[in-house]
Protein backbone atom coordinates (compact mmCIF):
# COMPACT_ATOMS: atom_id res chain seq x y z
CA UNK A 1 0.00 0.00 0.00
CA UNK A 2 2.84 2.60 0.90
CA UNK A 3 4.46 1.25 -2.32
CA UNK A 4 1.38 2.13 -4.38
CA UNK A 5 0.94 5.32 -2.30
CA UNK A 6 4.96 6.11 -3.15
CA UNK A 7 4.37 6.22 -6.18
CA UNK A 8 0.92 7.65 -7.24
CA UNK A 9 2.54 10.86 -6.44
CA UNK A 10 5.38 10.83 -9.09
CA UNK A 11 2.60 9.52 -11.86
CA UNK A 12 0.01 12.56 -10.87
CA UNK A 13 3.23 15.04 -11.19
CA UNK A 14 3.72 13.69 -14.41
CA UNK A 15 0.53 13.66 -15.45
CA UNK A 16 0.03 17.15 -14.79
CA UNK A 17 3.30 18.27 -16.33
CA UNK A 18 2.20 16.66 -19.40
CA UNK A 19 -0.85 18.24 -19.86
CA UNK A 20 0.65 21.57 -18.82
CA UNK A 21 3.00 20.64 -21.67
CA UNK A 22 -0.10 19.96 -24.41
CA UNK A 23 -1.70 23.16 -23.09
CA UNK A 24 1.48 25.44 -23.18
CA UNK A 25 1.62 23.83 -26.99
CA UNK A 26 -2.16 24.76 -28.12
CA UNK A 27 -2.25 27.79 -26.60
CA UNK A 28 0.93 28.72 -28.90
CA UNK A 29 -0.46 26.84 -32.29
CA UNK A 30 -3.41 29.14 -31.25
CA UNK A 31 -1.68 32.50 -31.20
CA UNK A 32 0.27 31.44 -33.62
CA UNK A 33 -2.69 31.15 -35.69
CA UNK A 34 -3.86 34.52 -34.77
CA UNK A 35 -1.31 36.34 -35.96
CA UNK A 36 -1.12 38.35 -38.97
CA UNK A 37 1.16 36.61 -42.13
CA UNK A 38 3.99 40.08 -40.94
CA UNK A 39 3.97 38.70 -37.49
CA UNK A 40 4.10 35.54 -37.97
CA UNK A 41 7.13 35.43 -40.66
CA UNK A 42 9.10 38.31 -39.09
CA UNK A 43 12.27 37.37 -37.74
CA UNK A 44 11.20 33.26 -39.24
CA UNK A 45 13.53 30.72 -41.10
CA UNK A 46 11.28 28.98 -43.69
CA UNK A 47 12.22 25.54 -44.25
CA UNK A 48 12.16 24.84 -48.07
CA UNK A 49 12.20 21.13 -48.36
CA UNK A 50 13.80 20.27 -52.15
CA UNK A 51 12.40 16.68 -53.38
CA UNK A 52 15.76 16.14 -55.44
CA UNK A 53 19.81 16.19 -54.96
CA UNK A 54 22.09 19.18 -55.53
CA UNK A 55 23.26 19.99 -58.55
CA UNK A 56 20.49 19.52 -60.87
CA UNK A 57 17.45 22.03 -62.10
CA UNK A 58 15.38 21.71 -59.27
CA UNK A 59 18.22 22.60 -56.71
CA UNK A 60 19.19 25.81 -59.07
CA UNK A 61 15.67 27.03 -59.40
CA UNK A 62 15.23 26.25 -55.47
CA UNK A 63 18.13 27.91 -54.64
CA UNK A 64 17.69 30.82 -56.54
CA UNK A 65 13.85 31.28 -55.85
CA UNK A 66 14.56 31.58 -51.90
CA UNK A 67 17.18 34.29 -52.39
CA UNK A 68 14.41 36.77 -53.15
CA UNK A 69 11.09 35.37 -52.12
CA UNK A 70 11.35 36.49 -48.59
CA UNK A 71 11.19 40.08 -50.14
CA UNK A 72 7.88 40.17 -50.90
CA UNK A 73 6.51 37.82 -47.99
CA UNK A 74 5.17 40.42 -45.28
CA UNK A 75 7.79 40.21 -42.36
CA UNK A 76 10.48 39.14 -44.87
CA UNK A 77 12.12 35.61 -43.44
CA UNK A 78 14.70 33.84 -45.00
CA UNK A 79 14.56 30.65 -46.21
CA UNK A 80 17.02 27.56 -45.85
CA UNK A 81 16.94 24.73 -48.35
CA UNK A 82 17.07 21.20 -46.63
CA UNK A 83 17.30 18.52 -49.80
CA UNK A 84 14.82 15.59 -48.84
CA UNK A 85 15.68 13.33 -52.49
CA UNK A 86 13.97 9.67 -53.09
CA UNK A 87 11.35 8.40 -55.28
CA UNK A 88 10.78 11.12 -57.80
CA UNK A 89 10.39 13.79 -54.88
CA UNK A 90 7.36 11.63 -52.99
CA UNK A 91 9.39 11.37 -50.02
CA UNK A 92 9.75 15.25 -49.89
CA UNK A 93 5.59 15.61 -51.34
CA UNK A 94 4.55 12.84 -47.97
CA UNK A 95 6.73 15.01 -45.35
CA UNK A 96 5.18 18.04 -46.45
CA UNK A 97 1.66 16.52 -47.01
CA UNK A 98 2.09 14.44 -43.33
CA UNK A 99 4.39 15.93 -41.35
CA UNK A 100 5.57 19.37 -41.92
CA UNK A 101 3.77 22.15 -39.86
CA UNK A 102 0.60 23.21 -41.13
CA UNK A 103 1.59 26.67 -40.21
CA UNK A 104 3.66 27.72 -43.42
CA UNK A 105 6.85 27.56 -41.92
CA UNK A 106 7.92 25.00 -44.35
CA UNK A 107 7.15 24.75 -48.30
CA UNK A 108 8.79 23.04 -50.53
CA UNK A 109 9.18 21.71 -54.38
CA UNK A 110 8.93 18.25 -55.70
CA UNK A 111 9.17 16.10 -59.27
CA UNK A 112 6.90 17.37 -61.34
CA UNK A 113 5.75 13.89 -61.79
CA UNK A 114 4.15 13.42 -58.51
CA UNK A 115 0.96 14.88 -58.44
CA UNK A 116 -0.37 12.72 -60.82
CA UNK A 117 1.68 9.65 -59.83
CA UNK A 118 -1.15 8.64 -57.41
CA UNK A 119 -3.68 8.79 -60.74
CA UNK A 120 -2.30 7.05 -63.00
CA UNK A 121 -0.15 4.79 -60.91
CA UNK A 122 -2.77 3.94 -57.93
CA UNK A 123 -0.85 0.51 -57.25
CA UNK A 124 1.99 3.00 -55.97
CA UNK A 125 1.81 2.43 -52.02
CA UNK A 126 4.22 4.88 -51.29
CA UNK A 127 1.86 7.87 -52.17
CA UNK A 128 0.95 9.02 -48.77
CA UNK A 129 -0.92 12.53 -50.37
CA UNK A 130 -3.74 13.56 -51.97
CA UNK A 131 -2.71 15.54 -54.35
CA UNK A 132 -5.46 18.31 -55.15
CA UNK A 133 -5.42 19.21 -51.25
CA UNK A 134 -1.59 20.65 -51.13
CA UNK A 135 -1.63 24.81 -51.40
CA UNK A 136 0.19 24.68 -54.51
CA UNK A 137 2.37 28.12 -55.00
CA UNK A 138 3.13 28.08 -58.25
CA UNK A 139 6.02 26.81 -60.34
CA UNK A 140 9.05 29.00 -62.12
CA UNK A 141 9.02 26.96 -65.53
CA UNK A 142 6.78 24.89 -67.91
CA UNK A 143 8.59 22.20 -69.63
CA UNK A 144 7.84 22.81 -73.46
CA UNK A 145 8.97 20.07 -75.21
CA UNK A 146 10.40 19.88 -78.84
CA UNK A 147 10.24 17.30 -81.60
CA UNK A 148 13.55 17.71 -83.92
CA UNK A 149 13.54 16.11 -87.38
CA UNK A 150 16.81 15.91 -89.78
CA UNK A 151 15.23 18.22 -92.53
CA UNK A 152 16.81 15.18 -95.20
CA UNK A 153 13.80 13.23 -94.12
CA UNK A 154 10.16 13.20 -96.05
CA UNK A 155 8.44 14.61 -92.64
CA UNK A 156 6.58 17.57 -93.32
CA UNK A 157 3.34 17.57 -91.45
CA UNK A 158 2.41 16.08 -88.61
CA UNK A 159 0.59 13.28 -90.55
CA UNK A 160 3.73 11.88 -92.76
CA UNK A 161 4.97 10.54 -89.09
CA UNK A 162 1.98 8.20 -89.89
CA UNK A 163 3.89 6.90 -92.93
CA UNK A 164 7.48 6.64 -92.28
CA UNK A 165 9.72 4.89 -89.63
CA UNK A 166 11.43 7.25 -87.97
CA UNK A 167 14.76 6.35 -85.07
CA UNK A 168 14.60 8.70 -82.47
CA UNK A 169 17.50 8.91 -79.49
CA UNK A 170 16.82 8.42 -75.74
CA UNK A 171 18.57 8.19 -72.96
CA UNK A 172 16.43 5.23 -71.47
CA UNK A 173 12.76 4.01 -71.28
CA UNK A 174 11.54 6.56 -68.54
CA UNK A 175 12.84 9.57 -70.00
CA UNK A 176 10.57 12.02 -72.27
CA UNK A 177 12.66 11.40 -75.40
CA UNK A 178 11.07 7.69 -74.73
CA UNK A 179 8.23 7.97 -73.87
CA UNK A 180 6.82 11.12 -76.18
CA UNK A 181 7.43 8.89 -79.18
CA UNK A 182 6.43 5.64 -78.06
CA UNK A 183 2.94 7.64 -76.44
CA UNK A 184 2.56 8.67 -80.28
CA UNK A 185 3.11 5.54 -81.89
CA UNK A 186 0.54 3.54 -79.88
CA UNK A 187 -1.62 6.81 -79.77
CA UNK A 188 -1.69 7.89 -83.55
CA UNK A 189 0.22 5.08 -85.39
CA UNK A 190 3.21 6.99 -85.84
CA UNK A 191 6.00 4.70 -87.12
CA UNK A 192 9.10 6.18 -84.32
CA UNK A 193 12.07 3.75 -83.68
CA UNK A 194 13.28 4.29 -80.23
CA UNK A 195 17.77 3.67 -80.12
CA UNK A 196 17.44 3.90 -75.94
CA UNK A 197 20.87 3.92 -74.27
CA UNK A 198 22.32 7.22 -74.83
CA UNK A 199 24.62 8.27 -71.71
CA UNK A 200 22.83 11.79 -71.48
CA UNK A 201 20.71 13.91 -73.40
CA UNK A 202 23.81 15.75 -74.54
CA UNK A 203 25.20 12.42 -76.21
CA UNK A 204 21.30 11.94 -77.65
CA UNK A 205 21.64 15.07 -79.29
CA UNK A 206 24.90 13.99 -80.49
CA UNK A 207 23.06 11.48 -82.48
CA UNK A 208 20.94 13.45 -84.29
CA UNK A 209 23.40 15.95 -85.05
CA UNK A 210 25.58 12.86 -86.44
CA UNK A 211 22.77 11.30 -88.49
CA UNK A 212 22.66 8.22 -86.18
CA UNK A 213 19.01 8.91 -85.64
CA UNK A 214 17.14 11.52 -88.16
CA UNK A 215 14.62 12.34 -85.05
CA UNK A 216 14.78 13.68 -80.81
CA UNK A 217 11.97 14.26 -78.65
CA UNK A 218 12.87 16.58 -75.61
CA UNK A 219 10.95 16.43 -72.85
CA UNK A 220 11.55 20.16 -72.21
CA UNK A 221 13.48 23.29 -73.90
CA UNK A 222 16.06 24.93 -71.67
CA UNK A 223 18.13 28.02 -72.31
CA UNK A 224 20.89 25.37 -72.56
CA UNK A 225 18.68 22.97 -74.95
CA UNK A 226 17.88 25.65 -77.31
CA UNK A 227 21.52 27.21 -77.96
CA UNK A 228 22.59 23.90 -78.52
CA UNK A 229 20.05 23.68 -81.66
CA UNK A 230 20.27 26.62 -82.64
CA UNK A 231 22.88 26.46 -84.79
CA UNK A 232 21.29 23.67 -86.85
CA UNK A 233 17.83 25.25 -87.48
CA UNK A 234 20.00 28.27 -88.62
CA UNK A 235 22.07 25.84 -91.45
CA UNK A 236 18.75 24.05 -92.08
CA UNK A 237 19.80 20.57 -91.44
CA UNK A 238 17.61 20.71 -88.78
CA UNK A 239 13.64 21.55 -88.24
CA UNK A 240 11.07 21.88 -84.81
CA UNK A 241 7.87 19.71 -85.75
CA UNK A 242 5.72 20.18 -83.17
CA UNK A 243 5.40 21.05 -79.14
CA UNK A 244 5.40 18.67 -76.66
CA UNK A 245 3.02 20.85 -74.93
CA UNK A 246 -0.41 21.89 -73.98
CA UNK A 247 -0.21 25.81 -74.71
CA UNK A 248 2.26 27.42 -77.02
CA UNK A 249 5.31 29.20 -76.13
CA UNK A 250 5.34 32.43 -77.20
CA UNK A 251 9.45 32.58 -77.85
CA UNK A 252 8.81 29.52 -80.68
CA UNK A 253 7.20 30.11 -84.26
CA UNK A 254 3.82 31.11 -83.98
CA UNK A 255 3.11 27.92 -86.77
CA UNK A 256 4.86 25.25 -84.91
CA UNK A 257 1.98 23.11 -84.21
CA UNK A 258 1.15 21.64 -80.73
CA UNK A 259 1.17 17.64 -79.69
CA UNK A 260 -2.38 17.83 -79.21
CA UNK A 261 -3.10 18.58 -82.69
CA UNK A 262 -2.93 15.42 -83.21
CA UNK A 263 -5.76 14.88 -81.07
CA UNK A 264 -8.70 13.47 -82.93
CA UNK A 265 -11.35 13.37 -80.00
CA UNK A 266 -12.37 14.14 -76.94
CA UNK A 267 -10.73 10.76 -75.74
CA UNK A 268 -7.11 11.90 -77.17
CA UNK A 269 -7.20 14.85 -75.95
CA UNK A 270 -7.96 14.33 -72.44
CA UNK A 271 -5.10 11.47 -72.50
CA UNK A 272 -3.00 14.14 -73.62
CA UNK A 273 -4.32 16.71 -71.03
CA UNK A 274 -3.74 14.30 -67.98
CA UNK A 275 0.33 13.51 -69.53
CA UNK A 276 1.13 16.73 -70.35
CA UNK A 277 0.05 18.12 -66.56
CA UNK A 278 3.92 16.98 -65.89
CA UNK A 279 5.10 19.82 -68.27
CA UNK A 280 2.85 22.74 -66.84
CA UNK A 281 3.93 21.60 -63.47
CA UNK A 282 7.65 22.25 -64.55
CA UNK A 283 9.12 22.60 -60.94
CA UNK A 284 6.44 22.61 -58.68
CA UNK A 285 6.18 24.64 -55.21
CA UNK A 286 3.82 23.80 -52.40
CA UNK A 287 2.97 24.65 -49.14
CA UNK A 288 1.10 21.68 -46.66
CA UNK A 289 -2.88 21.20 -46.64
CA UNK A 290 -5.18 23.13 -43.80
CA UNK A 291 -3.22 26.30 -44.02
CA UNK A 292 -3.98 30.05 -42.83
CA UNK A 293 -5.86 30.96 -45.83
CA UNK A 294 -3.83 34.38 -45.66
CA UNK A 295 -0.86 32.66 -44.92
CA UNK A 296 -1.40 30.93 -48.50
CA UNK A 297 -2.05 34.06 -50.60
CA UNK A 298 0.98 35.93 -49.07
CA UNK A 299 3.36 32.83 -50.39
CA UNK A 300 1.47 32.81 -53.79
CA UNK A 301 1.54 36.64 -53.95
CA UNK A 302 4.95 36.40 -52.98
CA UNK A 303 6.06 33.70 -55.56
CA UNK A 304 4.32 35.75 -58.18
CA UNK A 305 6.16 39.01 -57.54
CA UNK A 306 9.31 36.99 -57.42
CA UNK A 307 9.05 35.79 -60.92
CA UNK A 308 8.48 39.48 -61.98
CA UNK A 309 11.72 40.93 -60.04
CA UNK A 310 14.47 42.30 -62.20
CA UNK A 311 17.28 41.13 -60.24
CA UNK A 312 15.34 37.28 -59.93
CA UNK A 313 15.19 37.13 -63.93
CA UNK A 314 18.72 38.62 -64.47
CA UNK A 315 20.11 35.59 -62.43
CA UNK A 316 17.82 32.71 -63.84
CA UNK A 317 19.45 34.51 -67.55
CA UNK A 318 22.70 34.18 -66.19
CA UNK A 319 22.30 30.48 -65.05
CA UNK A 320 20.59 29.83 -68.61
CA UNK A 321 17.29 29.15 -66.26
CA UNK A 322 13.92 29.58 -68.08
CA UNK A 323 11.12 31.87 -66.18
CA UNK A 324 7.74 30.56 -67.56
CA UNK A 325 5.79 30.82 -64.62
CA UNK A 326 2.54 28.89 -63.54
CA UNK A 327 0.51 30.39 -60.48
CA UNK A 328 -0.55 27.96 -57.67
CA UNK A 329 -4.34 29.10 -58.07
CA UNK A 330 -3.83 27.48 -61.97
CA UNK A 331 -1.97 24.45 -60.02
CA UNK A 332 -5.09 23.22 -57.89
CA UNK A 333 -7.17 24.13 -60.33
CA UNK A 334 -5.68 21.82 -63.47
CA UNK A 335 -5.08 19.15 -60.63
CA UNK A 336 -8.56 19.47 -59.28
CA UNK A 337 -9.73 19.03 -63.27
CA UNK A 338 -7.52 16.18 -64.19
CA UNK A 339 -8.21 14.04 -61.01
CA UNK A 340 -11.88 14.27 -62.06
CA UNK A 341 -10.81 12.53 -65.72
CA UNK A 342 -12.79 9.09 -66.40
CA UNK A 343 -11.29 6.02 -64.78
CA UNK A 344 -11.15 4.54 -68.74
CA UNK A 345 -9.06 7.43 -70.08
CA UNK A 346 -6.86 7.00 -66.82
CA UNK A 347 -6.37 3.05 -67.49
CA UNK A 348 -5.50 3.86 -71.16
CA UNK A 349 -2.60 6.41 -69.77
CA UNK A 350 -1.23 4.10 -67.62
CA UNK A 351 -1.32 1.54 -70.48
CA UNK A 352 0.14 4.22 -72.80
CA UNK A 353 3.30 5.20 -70.24
CA UNK A 354 3.97 1.46 -68.87
CA UNK A 355 7.46 0.73 -68.85
CA UNK A 356 7.71 -2.41 -70.48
Amino acid sequence: MAMRQALHGPRMLLSAMLLAAIGLALGAGAAAAQQSVEQFYKGRQIKFILGSAGGGGYDAYSRVITRYMGRYIPGNPTFVVQQMPGAGGLIAANYIYGIAPKDGSEIGMTGRAAAIEALINPADKSVKFEATKFNWIGTPQQEIGIMLVLTSTPIKTLDDLKTYELTASSTGRAAATSVYPRLLNNLFGTKFKVIEGYKSSQEALLALERGEVVAHSSGGSSSAFRNRIEPWLKAGTVKMLMQVASEKDPTLPADLPLITDLARNDADRQILELVLVQQVMGRPMMAPPNMPADRVKALRDAFDKTMLDKDFVAECDKQDLEVNPVGGAKLNAMLEHVYQTPKPVVDRVAELLARD
